[in-house]
């Protein structure tokens, strides 16, 4: 299908348009708005008078019109009036300013004064594009719900004063964390989510990697963001083979490794690699290094578990999370031996940090059937069914289940 010359411009200079026009006006709806008038108004134009030599500045140009329109005919935005007036009359700016408008539009969609939610559903409307419906599919809402929160998160992005401007040099390790936490969440969501009748949502796992690339572009001496580039391209290279052709659950150890996607996965590497080189590590190289294991290994009999183990025993030190150190436990399980990862699943379970998580005891189940204790691991299958609200890994477990069942 032929794909017009505005849907092309559209993917290619959006972030740019909307990120130039939060600089020059302060007000993401305000950009926005112009921004899509802009869109409109050059899909009745270039019909007519064909694609302009330079789509991108003849959008900005058209949208910086509308902007000092509008401005004129609202009295909070008469400050602004001088100096929109000016840029209105720019035919272009240097690279490393449009560099710095992209990054004030992903640290301002993402600043923590605004609730995760909002940070994500902000950060795929006005970064990366997407539309209000199509956010609204993939987080399975209603687009109306969706509209609220988007509606919601700009006022609070309002009445907070929040600021679309780069942090400075102390602050911006400490933001860039909570901007990376957001692409991997719409990452984590695509790949396995919480709550729909399918597996995967390939559409989240693109817009990440897409989120991942745009930061790699613009912060290329930042190792955490090309290790997180690098750990979303070895994860995602596996998913073709995760499920099978009835839309059923394949495990790393069961999936056909010939199918897993080689040009991602070289692609993870280098830029691996790339992060390493910088001499700072941080937890997403080290979670991308433990996908590098697996997507280079033969087959599961094959991987080096403990060298896998060793990995999460730096992670633990950097993060303490306890969703690491479940995964550090099936590690072990696979390097030494089912029981003794059993044990660290269970000390867990104990602390508590980890209750209700679906993952929890569904490791136990899986482990305590290993062991063949069918009876302790029904239960825990029974438990890990409870608290599974996705279709596909709840037949799995159901599966399981019936296995253990007399």
């Amino acid at each position: 299908m032929k794909v017009s010359p505005v849907a092309r411009v559209f993917a290619e200079e959006w972030t740019v348009l909307v990120a130039t026009l939060v600089r020059d006006l302060g007000d993401l709806a305000l950009a926005e708005d112009v921004a899509q008038e802009a869109f409109v108004e050059a899909a009745h134009r270039w019909e007519r008078d064909g694609t302009p030599d330079r789509p991108g500045a003849w959008l900005l140009t058209v949208a910086r019109r509308r902007a000092l329109d509008r401005v004129r005919r609202d009295r909070r935005f008469a400050d602004r009036l001088p100096a929109l007036a000016e840029t209105s009359t720019q035919p272009g700016r240097p690279a490393t300013d449009l560099v710095d408008d992209q990054l004030a539009l992903v640290f301002g969609c993402c600043h923590p004064a605004l609730a995760t939610d909002a940070q994500v559903a902000l950060t795929l409307r006005h970064v990366s594009g997407l539309s209000t419906a199509q956010i609204a599919r993939a987080f399975v809402v209603p687009e109306a719900t969706m509209a609220k929160r988007l509606v919601r998160a700009k006022a609070k992005i309002r009445d907070a004063g929040v600021p679309f401007t780069v942090p400075d040099a102390e602050r911006r390790a400490e933001r860039l964390a909570g901007v990376l936490a957001v692409v991997y969440l719409v990452f984590t969501e695509g790949h396995a989510a919480s709550d729909a009748a399918d597996l995967l949502r390939g559409d989240l796992c693109d817009e990440a990697r897409w989120l991942a690339g745009l930061l790699a572009e613009l912060l290329p001496d930042e190792p955490e963001v090309l290790g997180l580039g690098a750990l979303l391209a070895l994860t995602d290279a596996r998913r073709a083979t995760r499920v099978d052709e009835h839309g059923d659950l394949v495990l790393l150890e069961d999936q056909d490794r010939s199918r897993w996607d080689r040009r991602l996965i070289a692609e993870g590497i280098v830029s691996l690699q790339r992060a390493f080189a910088m001499g700072r590590v941080g937890p997403y190289q080290l979670q991308a290094a433990i996908a590098a294991v697996h997507a280079t290994a033969p087959s599961a009999d094959a991987t080096d578990w403990s060298g896998i183990v060793r990995l999460y025993d730096g992670l633990v030190l950097l993060t303490d999370s306890p969703v690491v150190q479940l995964n550090r436990a099936a590690a072990v399980a696979m390097a030494d031996g089912p029981e003794a990862g059993l044990a660290l699943v269970e000390e867990l379970a104990a602390s508590g940090g980890l209750a209700g998580y679906r993952y929890l005891a569904s490791s136990r189940a899986d482990l305590l059937r290993r062991l063949g204790r069918h009876t302790e691991a029904a239960d825990a299958y029974r438990e890990a069914i409870a608290a599974c609200d996705n279709a596909v890994e709840r037949r799995y477990l159901e599966r399981r289940l019936t296995e253990c069942t007399p």
